[in-house]
């Protein structure tokens, strides 16, 4: 092969999205709109194409770009994992974008220019590759918000998630910049060897942690960064909530994999502490709140939030175990996050969005087999055995008693009690109440394969737990 191409092996499926995207936003301007599908067919391939290239090259370390871009097993699993929640984002969200006039080219192409910063931050081994990754997915992320244009609420939810992001963005890039006046270097293996020779109480390192925190609390949505999230996911067209709910997770999951573990790891105590008070508000107030809500964007929303102070609970047990649960349950949950939203999408229609719990009254009654999979998709994020959400929750639960958290253990128990009864709210609606539409669901025979299989997966899997966990602690030690 030749050499050049050779270094840029560990970088090539991201070249090839980009590439990709910059193909498609050019062919699109010569296709009359009736000829849409082609790019769609034209993104599905992109995914696909990514896919298969790092495929190709799965399990092997590289580095590019002079050491700022890295490929290993974790920024394998990770991407492939953003490939497949993509791929099925643009099948499910078709029809909807079909009935609003949303079915352009610029929709699919802020989508790949997204997955391109996605899979950037997943490979990023440099402050300034993190960052570049980080705005090239939040900038794609503000305009996916507002493309329903004649949409208040989508334009005020893109304003604010537009000026919190800004702000957010900038303390992240501060502290990122006290870290470097701490350390000398930006690159991440360079700075967690020059902590391991300093003082961990050192003032620069930890104002520059404190902001680091403060940048990815926001990006994962959790408290008390979490105002844009119910506002976001709420104001914005389902098909785009869809994508915010699912593949940026994995996106978070790797930023802070790479910054607090890959660099950070030596002012773990430090930053144990701030995770521990942000896990307790995410799961306090995402499952408290969502009981109050009446609409199902907004409940996954705060839903979101109290997973999201879960997943971080196995972060803070700061040791392989707690991290590979941590990998493990960010995976599942973008699964059901995927499944969810795709059954709001599946019961709206033109002129008709789904968005209140009480358009799932009756469900049942009107087709049983999607009413059993919208009750899987709910057992799970409940935690219900057998489902995948349960291991999820019991992994991260048994890392964190053996680090001897015991008490954040029992805590992260109870909120989860409290949390199964908003879940178990829709499963009463679907079967114990009568439907307010009675509009027979229409559907694509994709769309109903994909998210009956993305449903039962979340049962199927349960002999495969421990390949999966054997998986994600085989990434998580090529990462140390």
């Amino acid at each position: 092969m030749n050499p050049v191409l050779n270094s840029l092996a560990p970088a090539l499926p991201e070249i090839f999205v980009f590439s990709m995207a910059c193909v498609i936003l050019i062919a699109d301007l010569f296709l009359p709109e009736r000829q849409r599908f082609i790019t769609c067919g034209l993104a599905l391939l992109t995914v696909l194409g990514a896919a298969i290239l790092t495929f190709k090259h799965f399990g092997l370390s590289g580095v590019a770009f002079n050491g700022m871009f890295v490929g290993d097993p974790l920024a394998d699993i990770l991407k492939l994992a953003i490939y497949l929640a993509v791929f099925l984002v643009l099948i499910y969200s078709r029809d909807y974008l079909h009935a609003r006039g949303m079915y352009r080219g610029e929709y699919f192409v802020l989508m790949l220019f997204g997955v391109t910063g996605m899979m950037i931050m997943v490979s990023a081994a440099h402050f300034l590759t993190l960052y570049l990754g980080l705005e090239m997915l939040s900038l794609s992320l503000y305009a996916l918000v507002a493309f329903q244009r004649d949409s208040v609420p989508a334009t005020e939810a893109a304003m604010k998630y537009f000026v919190l992001g800004a702000l957010a963005s900038g303390m992240l890039l501060y502290g990122m910049s006290m870290l470097y006046g701490a350390t000398g270097s930006l690159e991440i293996s360079v700075v967690r060897k020059a902590i391991g020779g300093m003082k961990p109480d050192n003032m620069i390192l930890i104002f520059g942690l404190v902001f680091v925190i403060a940048g990815v609390g926001f990006k994962l949505g959790a408290v008390p960064f979490h105002m844009w999230v119910p506002d976001v996911y709420h104001g914005a067209p389902t098909a785009v909530t869809l994508y915010l709910g699912s593949a940026p997770k994995l996106a978070a999951f790797a930023m802070i994999m790479r910054l607090l573990v890959g660099g950070l790891e030596g002012l773990a105590p430090a930053w144990q502490q701030m995770l521990v008070i942000m896990s307790i508000l995410s799961l306090a107030a995402g499952n408290v709140i969502a009981i109050a809500q009446t609409n199902i964007k907004r409940m996954l929303a705060y839903s979101a939030i109290a997973h999201v102070g879960f997943f971080m609970l196995g972060v803070l047990a700061a040791g392989p175990n707690g991290y590979s649960s941590a990998m493990f349950y960010i995976l599942v949950y973008v699964v059901m996050s995927l499944g969810a939203f795709g059954m709001v999408l599946l019961l709206s229609r033109q002129g008709f969005e789904a968005e209140k719990l009480e358009d799932f009254k009756g469900l049942n009654q009107r087709s049983p087999w999607f009413a059993f999979l919208m009750l899987l998709l709910m057992f799970s994020m409940a935690g219900v055995p057998p489902t995948a959400g349960f291991y999820a929750k019991l992994l991260v639960i048994q890392a964190l008693v053996d680090a001897g958290f015991v008490w954040l253990a029992a805590l992260a128990v109870l909120f989860s009690v409290i949390g199964a009864y908003y879940y178990l709210r829709v499963v009463k609606l679907m079967y114990f109440d009568k439907p307010l539409d009675g509009a027979v669901l229409e559907a694509g025979f994709d769309v109903r394969v994909l998210l009956s299989v993305n449903a039962l997966v979340l049962v199927l899997v349960t002999p495969w737990i421990g390949t999966l966990m054997e998986l994600c602690s085989s990434a998580i030690r090529a990462l140390g």
